[in-house]
């Protein structure tokens, strides 16, 4: 079984509500020098997969069709390996769109 880590975060100038709720929360708490916060959406999928390639593939497909909207929306994909958490030594790669 392969484990996909999938990243998907805002495009640089896209505004980030969220993130700055939460520096200024963070700032509200006593925390200084906080420049900035940025969210981002994780995804751990396990997948049969033969070989990094068809799982990039697939995921690269998920993040198209589901995961990601082009328009506000970058991500990158890692093959992570097996999924009890063992490093795959194949196919490591990311990709931004």
């Amino acid at each position: 079984m392969t484990r996909v880590r999938i990243e998907v975060h805002l495009k640089k100038g896209v505004t980030d509500p969220e993130g700055d709720n939460v520096r200024k929360a963070l700032n509200l708490l006593g925390f200084k020098g906080i420049r900035g916060v940025h969210s981002a959406k994780l995804f751990l999928v396990d997948m049969d997969a033969d070989d990094g390639a068809h799982a990039k593939a697939d995921a690269e497909e998920m993040c198209r069709r589901l995961l990601a909207n082009p328009v506000v929306h970058d991500y990158t994909i890692r093959i992570e390996g097996e999924a009890a958490g063992a490093p795959a030594s194949k196919a490591r790669g990311s990709r931004r769109r």
